[in-house]
């Protein structure tokens, strides 16, 4: 399994119109590619010295060739759009992840 890890940081003044843009269009649009099998989306806790809300959005998807199935025929395309909607508002990076192994206690209790 591999996770295609974006991280962003936004700008406060489109925070809440990005947030809905992406919760509400760009991820159920990512989603559809069928490239993907689930999306998450979290915030990042810790303040940013150049200001801004930084999330980390996580899709999970099956294997390498899908996420370069996805960069070659999807990825241009939502890139130009976050672009055109929110241009010098946003900082992104990206991270490929692969999951060695996942461990979870059922007995914890938050």
């Amino acid at each position: 399994m591999i996770i295609y890890n974006v991280t962003t940081n936004i700008h406060e003044s489109v925070h809440d119109q990005w947030l809905k843009w992406m919760q509400e269009k760009h991820i159920p649009e990512i989603l559809a590619t069928n490239k993907f099998s689930s999306a998450r989306i979290v915030k990042v806790l810790i303040e940013e010295e150049m200001g801004g809300i930084t999330y980390s959005v996580q899709y999970t998807t099956d294997s390498k060739d899908t996420l370069e199935k996805y960069y070659l025929e999807d990825q241009p395309k939502f890139d130009r759009e976050a672009l055109e909607l929110f241009a010098d508002k946003m900082l992104s990076f990206r991270t490929e992840l692969q999951v060695i192994s996942e461990h979870y206690d059922f007995d914890f209790k938050s």
